[in-house]
């Protein structure tokens, strides 16, 4: 009995080891936000910005751009160089819907930072989650992740 169990797990755990060592199955997918930026270009809904001058080690894995209740909202994923893991929100949708929707019901400003001669504030969200938002007349752009302030501050500062 144990021997046929070994003669299925054995296979299993090889297959296993081969798509996480060799193929680098545990890293994220790759995503070019292009596609969805120029579709939020295209809407002309409202100025879009890109994060100019990340490294290389910044990877998309996600990217949107939707038509949602109250707005239009572009949406970038990133994974940081330390593994963690940011959004960049940009959006119509009015403040007192997108804050709570993005960050949470209780999410309140913590304090202003300039950054890329911009003020942007500060944001406890979720637990183990920290914001940046920009609030400009056109648009909110938010960064919401669980990367340390400093990647946070770093694509924050990059936007343009």
């Amino acid at each position: 009995m144990a021997i046929s169990l070994l003669v299925i797990l054995l296979p299993i755990a090889v297959l296993f080891a081969a798509h996480r060592f060799l193929l680098n199955g545990d890293q994220p997918v790759v995503v070019d936000p292009a596609p969805a930026v120029a579709q939020a270009r295209s809407a002309n809904a409202f100025p879009v910005s890109e994060p100019r001058g990340l490294g290389e080690d910044w990877r998309s894995i996600a990217a949107s751009f939707r038509q949602v209740e109250g707005g239009r909202t572009l949406r970038i994923g990133y994974v940081t160089p330390k593994g963690a893991g940011v959004q960049l929100v940009q959006s119509t949708v009015p403040v007192e819907k997108l804050l709570p929707a993005e960050l949470s019901d209780s999410a309140r400003p913590e304090g202003p930072i300039e950054l890329g001669g911009r003020n942007w504030l500060w944001y406890a969200a979720r637990p183990g989650e920290r914001a940046l938002v920009l609030l400009e007349p056109a648009r909110t752009l938010v960064i919401v992740g669980d990367a340390p302030e400093t990647e946070l501050t770093t694509l924050a500062a990059t936007v343009t």
